[in-house]
């Protein structure tokens, strides 16, 4: 997975509050086996604190004035993404917002494009008060992205994921098939809070994983506006062999066999590691977001 070195960075697309706190205080979920009970409902990706039952407040960290600086300082070009974490994250979101922009204009929709918050420990947001146990997630209720960093050591230690640098491309781009989901109706019609193999929570998350699977097909060959040229310049077979298998390490049954010691289809909320694999390979292989109609 490759950038171009000359290219530069939308640094606004990314609020970095790492460092920050939330005023008064605490987070409802902690470490330990609240924060392990968070993690086994929340993860896989997109469940938002609401959904887990934190707290309601909506406080925004009051991020410092050098946790804010921090990506907006180190994170300038392609070159900057191929060599470090966070700025890998902002070129990501940026080739995926690229993206989304130029497909819903093709089909005479409008893209409206939806922040990433990085953070540290815990955050508040509109969807509630949330810690990094929760994983990332998309919050309707003010339209980002949130993400701890950290959890991409937590993906590979203790889900068994090979890891890498597409691995977390997967992660990003699954959130934000979330955001596209949510300017199509598609979220808001399907939160029944019912779980399960063929549950509508199931099928909302496996057309996430389908839409990052179309966003990396297209992903080399979309041009920024700005430099006609695109930000993202290889991603190999390789790439692809890490997305997937960050897909399969956080399907529902492999996270119940590992934490619980038995799988359990009737409290599934995100899929199987095969359906979840088989969903992003959906995206990538046709590079088609029609092809991604999980609710058939």
């Amino acid at each position: 997975m490759q950038f171009d070195d000359d290219a530069d960075l939308d640094t606004s697309e990314v609020q970095d509050v790492r460092g920050s706190r939330i005023p008064g205080g605490k987070a409802t979920v902690g470490g330990g086996i609240a924060g392990l009970i968070a993690l086994l409902l929340g993860l896989f990706l997109g469940v938002g604190p609401d959904q887990l039952g934190l707290s309601s407040g909506s406080d925004e960290p009051a991020a410092t004035a050098s946790s804010l600086a921090q990506v907006q300082q180190t994170c300038r070009t392609g070159q900057d993404a191929n060599t470090k974490d966070d700025c890998r994250i902002v070129a990501v979101v940026n080739s995926v917002q690229t993206y989304w922009t130029q497909e819903f204009t093709r089909r005479s929709g409008t893209y409206t494009r939806s922040p990433t918050v990085l953070f540290g420990s815990h955050v508040g947001t509109a969807c509630g008060t949330a810690t990094s146990a929760v994983g990332p997630f998309y919050c309707p209720g003010d339209r980002k992205v949130y993400l701890d960093l950290g959890f991409f050591d937590e993906l590979r230690t203790k889900f068994g994921s090979s890891g890498g640098p597409f691995a977390q491309a997967y992660v990003v781009a699954h959130e934000y098939g979330h955001h596209v989901q949510d300017l199509m109706g598609t979220l808001s019609r399907s939160q029944d809070g019912v779980t399960g193999a063929n549950s509508n929570s199931v099928k909302v998350e496996l057309q996430a994983d389908c839409y990052a699977g179309v966003w990396a097909h297209h992903a080399t060959t979309t041009k920024n506006p700005s430099t006609g040229k695109p930000l993202l310049t290889s991603l190999t077979d390789a790439d692809i062999r890490d997305g997937m298998d960050a897909a399969a390490a956080v399907g529902d049954d492999r996270i119940q066999e590992r934490f619980q010691g038995q799988v359990t289809p009737e409290t599934w909320t995100h899929g199987s590691a095969e359906q979840r694999q088989q969903w992003f390979h959906q995206g990538y292989s046709t590079g088609d977001m029609a092809q991604c109609n999980t609710f058939r």
